[in-house]
């Protein structure tokens, strides 16, 4: 697998704080058996590197009352950097994937009713360069994008 070279601790360090990042340094350099020093060094580092870029609580949309989640497959005829900016900004937009493949794009939309539903998928729609959307309704997250916790010690 490529990517950013990680020692073994560093690889402990980001293990743990994708698996939860709650407690103060002192209790999870005591998890990982480390030094407090030593860990926050180890996170301003991978920090500074680009590897953490923040850290948030994972919420459930669906109890916050985001009832209508869809991905929506976008086909573009134009700049797709400048559509994808373009639907990125809508505030119900979760996320916008640029991927290979039938469409040019994908944007993770949550909304509260099927009004709104309506009103975000019609403004992606309305979008110059959009040639045409393919939305596929979110019935149920089975398994949660932002759960994934990647397994940096395994065949090293």
């Amino acid at each position: 697998m490529a990517g950013e070279r990680l020692d073994e601790l560093d690889k402990r360090i980001v293990e743990e704080l994708c698996s939860s990042s709650q407690g103060s340094f002192r209790q999870i350099a005591k998890r990982l058996g480390v030094h407090p020093t030593t860990l926050i060094q180890r996170v301003k580092n991978l920090e500074a590197r680009g590897l953490i870029k923040g850290y948030r609580a994972v919420v459930d949309y669906m109890k916050l009352g985001y009832e209508f989640m869809a991905i929506v497959h976008i086909y573009v005829e134009g700049d797709i950097l400048e559509i994808q900016k373009k639907v990125m900004s809508i505030e119900q937009v979760i996320s916008v994937f640029d991927v290979t493949g039938e469409y040019d794009s994908i944007a993770w939309v949550a909304c509260g009713d099927r009004e709104e539903f309506s009103d975000v998928v019609k403004s992606i729609l309305s979008i110059e360069g959009v040639k045409k959307t393919n939305t596929s309704v979110i019935l149920n997250i089975v398994k949660d994008p932002m759960l994934f916790i990647p397994n940096l010690l395994e065949d090293e």
